[in-house]
């Protein structure tokens, strides 16, 4: 590995010193090096437009810049690595203290390549597309600030699922079960998995269980009752509104979420010490 894109947390000052830092050291060995602060409001899949060629981009925040990042570079094929500056860190597993030995590890290709499914959707309105995106952790269908249950209806290959009111619906990639999902009281789903978890919010009268479904289906949710106001949210970081008669089409996106992975720890290792598994430590 010889090229290396940095991007660093947007407004963060530690963070960009901290990229200027690590890019002295790259080009004192030789490496082609960038260094770039995360836009947050840019648009996504901007791809191989903004990154570039880079052979690895080097992320330096927590786990939202890590996914926000990875939502705009998305179909790019350099894998992200990320320090870890923010709280939970679990995608951001490495800390901001070892990067010299990240380093040497990244020049001599001493990792591997991870692959994560996302997912695309599309919102479908009197049969038109309306709007659609990228979501690594998860899509939720959700009502407003309105203390009022939602009517959905969920179909997976054109067949009904189920009807439900609830306050909203959650779709998890294996990646993002560790996030919105299992609060829900969703399940954890290892990583290498290829399916979707979908987990309702507070449905009344407990009437649907949380589905594990396989993610090459397509998921169709229909707002079918709004009662107040509904959204969509992708990874948290966007807000769609919804109408009563909208479909959500959920897919697999083409494209994965690729990692590079120091195997500093394992995934039951790092469940425990971020305490979503009980006996924490090694």
């Amino acid at each position: 590995m010889d090229s290396f894109l940095i991007v660093t947390k947007a407004g963060d000052a530690a963070a960009r010193e901290l990229g200027l830092e690590i890019a002295v050291s790259l080009r004192e060995r030789n490496a082609r090096v960038g260094v770039s602060e995360h836009s947050p409001d840019a648009p996504v899949r901007s791809g191989l437009a903004e990154f570039g060629d880079y052979g690895l981009v080097l992320v330096l925040g927590g786990d939202g810049t890590l996914i926000s990042v990875a939502r705009r570079m998305h179909g790019h094929p350099a894998p992200l690595l990320a320090l870890n500056l923010g709280r939970v860190g679990f995608l951001a597993e490495t800390s901001r203290e070892r990067w010299p030995e990240v380093l040497g590890r990244l020049l001599t290709g001493d990792f591997l390549v991870r692959r994560r499914l996302c997912l695309e959707y599309a919102v479908l309105r009197g049969g038109e597309g309306v709007e659609r995106g990228l979501a690594v952790n998860d899509i939720v269908v959700s009502r407003g600030v309105l203390a009022r249950l939602i009517r959905l209806g969920l179909a997976h290959d054109g067949e009904h699922v189920a009807s439900l009111r609830a306050d909203g619906l959650v779709v998890s990639t294996p990646t993002g079960s560790t996030a919105y999902g299992l609060s829900a009281g969703g399940p954890l789903v290892h990583p290498d998995l290829d399916v979707l978890a979908v987990t309702p919010v507070c449905p009344f009268l407990n009437s649907i269980k949380p589905l594990i479904l396989p993610a090459d289906g397509e998921l169709t949710i229909l707002v079918e009752d709004a009662g107040g106001d509904v959204n969509l949210s992708e990874d948290g970081q966007k807000a769609v509104p919804l109408a009563a008669g909208d479909r959500v089409v959920v897919r697999r996106s083409p494209h994965d979420l690729i990692l590079a992975d120091l195997g500093r720890s394992s995934y039951f290792l790092r469940l425990r010490k971020k305490g979503f598994l009980a006996g924490g430590g090694a």
